[in-house]
This record gives C-alpha cells, sequence and structure tokens, in this order.
C-alpha cells in the first residue's frame, strides 16, 4: 500500500469512528431523556407525563391490578384463541364465532375497567400539578384523533 493511500484509508477510518461515536452518544442521550409511555388507554399513556418517583409508582400499581386479574387475562387470551381457530376453520360457524368476539369484549371491558379502576385511585392522591398535566394529555390525545 502507498503512503497516500494509508493515509486516506486511516482518515476515513477516524471519520467513521467518529460518526459511530456520535451516534452511540446520540442514541444513549435519547433513550435516558425520552418519557417512555406507559401501556395503553388515556390514563396510562398520559402517566407519562409524571415525575420520575410518581411514574414508577404509577407503573407498580397498573402492574399490581394486571397482576391481580392474571387469570381473566388469559381467559381473553383463550378466547382470542378460540376466535382465530374459528376463522381458520373451513366454513365459518357465525353463532359460534359471535359468540367467542363477544367473551373477548367483555374480558377486554373487565380487565380494562379493573386496570382503570387502580389508576383512578392512584391518580386521586396525586397533586394537583401532576392531574393537570395527566389531564392537558388526554386533551391533546382527544384532539389528534379528532383530526
Amino acid at each position: 500500500m502507498t503512503p497516500r493511500l494509508l493515509k486516506i484509508v486511516c482518515a476515513a477510518s477516524i471519520f467513521l469512528n467518529i460518526f459511530l461515536v456520535a451516534a452511540a452518544a446520540a442514541g444513549l442521550y435519547w433513550a435516558q431523556t425520552r418519557r417512555p409511555m406507559i401501556g395503553a388507554g388515556a390514563i396510562r399513556i398520559a402517566g407519562a407525563e409524571l415525575p420520575q418517583a410518581e411514574r414508577r409508582a404509577f407503573r407498580q400499581t397498573l402492574r399490581a391490578a394486571r397482576h391481580e386479574i392474571r387469570p381473566m387475562i388469559q381467559a381473553d387470551h383463550q378466547a382470542r384463541r378460540d376466535a382465530a381457530a374459528l376463522l381458520r376453520a373451513p366454513t365459518v360457524d357465525q353463532a359460534a364465532l359471535a359468540a367467542a368476539l363477544a367473551r373477548v369484549r367483555d374480558a377486554d371491558v373487565r380487565i380494562r375497567t379493573h386496570v382503570e379502576g387502580r389508576a383512578v385511585a392512584f391518580v386521586a392522591t396525586l397533586p394537583q400539578a401532576d392531574r393537570e398535566k395527566l389531564a392537558a394529555v388526554m386533551e391533546r390525545r382527544a384532539g389528534l384523533r379528532q383530526r
């Protein structure tokens, strides 16, 4: 390799390494500063705006709520598997499919009701400033859905 070619390869390698280090630093910064969403649903997503200590407690509350209703969640998953199996059948049994989908819907409502009930109980303990943040996020989300 000629000295000139060696200098070009070294310079390209240095630039590539600088680029990779900068990209890794930017990715690390982004991962540490962003506020991750909490679950799904209006109150749970709004919970991402809470201060870190409250956000952690809120997540623990939601996790505990889901743990309490694990059998209900498993029944929901089974109803979904039943509905999927009925859809795969050569002929559709409309009554059985409708019943399986009704079980899915009922389980979804019961699960959401339980988790949101726990979320509401937690939110009621927050200071008004934090509740105002949650309200602002819910209003923004409502505005996005209207567009």
